[in-house]
């Protein structure tokens, strides 16, 4: 028996009782055990790039975010594979410094599906936005556009699951700080991940529960259309410039 405001109930009463109890619906599944595999994977990954890139410095020229390459040439891998490239040590650093703490927490509560996408969307979203708005010989390269939609994401998941969102706000307000106002920065990219990353995540955060499949799979691949029709504008809009 277990006590209970009045009088005592049974230990079985009890558990049933709880099962009956409606949890509330989130498109959020917290997986305690989840290892963040791709967060580490992911750090792995541009290390070696880099490394890769000091020894063979064709690797900087052939796969750099550079938007005349990406119109004349339409080398657009150039907007996904720019965002595993660094400038130097202290960027690729930060960078991966700030996906350790970042990415591992998103992870194991969106789902190893889920996280790849939402990096690999955010890097999109701000490889998209430096086509866009950038000039034409102007290379960009980093992966602080997914970085930063991990910042967007993080905010967002913190607002619906009512977690203290301090932390997250100052991080997201110093980054943009120095985003502005630090010379050689490209704060295209930054916002464009930002703006990505918390796009993603209100989606996963939000999805109705019997639809949240077909909306997760729907939203993704109409933000690629999104993207795909602002690069066709962009490169259409370059090479009638050029003439």
């Amino acid at each position: 028996m277990r006590a209970a405001p009045v009088g005592h109930q049974c230990a079985d009463c009890v558990d049933a009782g709880a099962q009956s109890v409606r949890q509330p619906a989130t498109a959020l599944s917290m997986r305690p055990g989840t290892k963040p595999v791709l967060t580490y994977t992911l750090i792995a990954l541009n290390l070696a790039v880099f490394a890769a890139q000091k020894a063979t410095p064709a690797i900087y020229l052939q796969f750099v975010m550079w938007p005349w390459g990406v119109a004349h040439h339409d080398q657009v891998y150039r907007l996904l594979t720019s965002g595993f490239l660094h400038a130097g040590i202290l960027h690729v650093l930060f960078n991966m410094v700030a996906l350790y703490f970042t990415g591992p927490a998103l992870e194991r509560g969106l789902g190893h599906v889920r996280f790849i996408w939402l990096y690999l969307l955010s890097l999109l979203g701000g490889s998209v936005l430096v086509y866009l708005l950038t000039p034409v010989e102007t290379p960009t390269l980093g992966a602080s556009g997914a970085i930063f939609g991990l910042f967007g994401a993080s905010f967002v998941l913190a607002r619906r699951l009512n977690f203290e969102m301090r932390g997250i706000v100052g991080l997201i307000v110093v980054n943009l700080v120095i985003t502005f106002t630090a010379p050689g920065i490209s704060w295209q990219g930054h916002v464009g991940g930002l703006l990505t990353g918390a796009a993603v995540a209100a989606v996963y955060a939000y999805a109705p529960r019997g639809y949240r499949n077909l909306v997760l799979v729907g939203a993704s691949l109409a933000l690629l259309l999104v993207f795909a029709a602002l690069i066709w504008w962009r490169t259409s809009a370059i090479l009638t410039f050029a003439g």
